[in-house]
C-alpha cells in the first residue's frame, strides 16, 4: 500500500489529522511532508505497525500517548501515561504570564513550575526567556523522568526537584505558577482522560480545591517581594480560589482571565 492509500484507509477509522499523526509516526516523515510521499510504497512491517496504533486509538488510547509526543507552544514534547497531555489553554495561561513578566521584571527572572508534569509551562518559559533561572518541580519520579527527557531533547538548561508541593524547596522566586491538579472528586470528565491520565495529575480533593489551599498557604516563604503567582484554574472556581488567597496574602492584586472559550480559567496574584 502506498502512504495516499493508508492515509485513506485510516480516515474510515479516525479522524484524518489523527490518521496522518500516526502514520507519520510510523514513517518517520512528519505531517506536512507525508503529503510529498503519497505514492511512496509502505513496508509490510510499517502497515502492521499502523494498524495496531488505529487499533489502540479506536480503544480510547490518545493519540499523543501512542506516538509519544505532543506539540506546546511551537515546541515538540515527550509524553506518556506519566504525565497529562497539555492543553491549549495551558498554552494561553503561558501567554499571559509571559506578557505580565515581560512587564513586570527584567530577563533574568527567577521562575518555579509547581506540580510540573511534563515540564511543558517552564520548560516554555525557559525557551522564550533565555536568561531565567527556571526550576520544574513535582511529586511524582516518573512525571519528573519525563520533563528530565523534554529539557534534554530541547537543549534547555532547568533546575528539576522531587517535591511534594515546597517540600524540598528552599529557593525563593519572582513567578511562580501552577497547573495543580484541580478536578473536584466527583466530577464528571471525558472518559478518554479518566481512563488514560494520570489521576494523580487530575484530581484536587473533594471540590477540586486542595491543592490551591496548600499552595497559597505557605508560598509566601517561597516568593520575593516583587512576584507574580499564576495559576490554571478549574472554570467553577475563580470566587473560591480568590477567598483562598486573600485569606493567606495580603496587599496583592488579583486578575481573573477567560481562556478563548470564554470560561474563567487563569488567575495572576501580585504584589501591589
Amino acid at each position: 500500500m502506498t502512504i495516499e492509500e493508508l492515509i485513506i484507509y485510516g480516515k474510515k477509522y479516525i479522524h484524518s489529522i489523527e490518521a496522518k499523526m500516526l502514520l507519520a509516526s510510523v514513517t518517520g516523515y512528519d505531517q506536512l511532508n507525508l503529503l510529498n510521499h503519497l505514492d511512496e510504497i509502505v513496508s509490510d512491517e510499517k502497515i502492521d505497525m499502523y494498524k495496531k496504533l488505529i487499533d489502540a486509538r479506536l480503544n480510547n488510547k490518545p493519540t499523543q500517548y501512542i506516538v509519544g509526543t505532543t506539540e506546546f507552544y511551537g515546541l515538540e514534547l515527550i509524553v506518556n501515561e506519566s504525565v497529562l497531555i497539555p492543553r491549549f489553554e495551558t498554552e494561553e495561561l503561558v501567554e499571559n504570564t509571559l506578557k505580565i513578566i515581560n512587564q513586570k521584571f527584567n530577563s533574568n527572572v527567577n521562575v518555579l513550575d509547581l506540580c510540573c508534569g511534563s515540564g511543558a509551562i517552564g520548560l516554555t518559559i525557559k525557551n522564550k526567556l533565555h536568561e531565567s533561572k527556571v526550576t520544574l518541580s513535582d511529586i511524582s519520579k516518573d512525571a519528573l523522568l519525563v520533563a528530565k527527557e523534554n529539557s534534554n531533547k530541547l537543549n534547555l538548561d532547568v533546575e528539576i526537584i522531587e517535591s511534594d508541593l515546597f517540600q524540598n524547596i528552599n529557593n525563593k522566586f519572582d513567578v511562580i505558577i501552577s497547573n495543580p491538579p484541580y478536578i473536584a472528586e466527583d466530577e464528571e470528565i471525558d472518559e478518554m482522560v479518566k481512563n488514560n491520565e494520570p489521576h494523580l495529575a487530575l484530581y484536587g480533593g473533594e471540590k477540586g480545591l486542595d491543592y490551591y489551599e496548600r499552595i497559597l498557604k505557605d508560598i509566601s516563604n517561597y516568593l520575593n517581594d516583587n512576584f507574580l503567582i499564576a495559576f490554571e484554574i478549574g472554570a467553577t472556581q475563580k470566587d473560591d480560589i480568590i477567598e483562598i488567597a486573600n485569606n493567606y496574602l495580603k496587599n496583592i492584586d488579583i486578575t481573573s482571565k477567560k481562556d478563548l472559550s470564554n470560561r474563567d480559567r487563569m488567575i495572576f496574584i501580585t504584589n501591589k
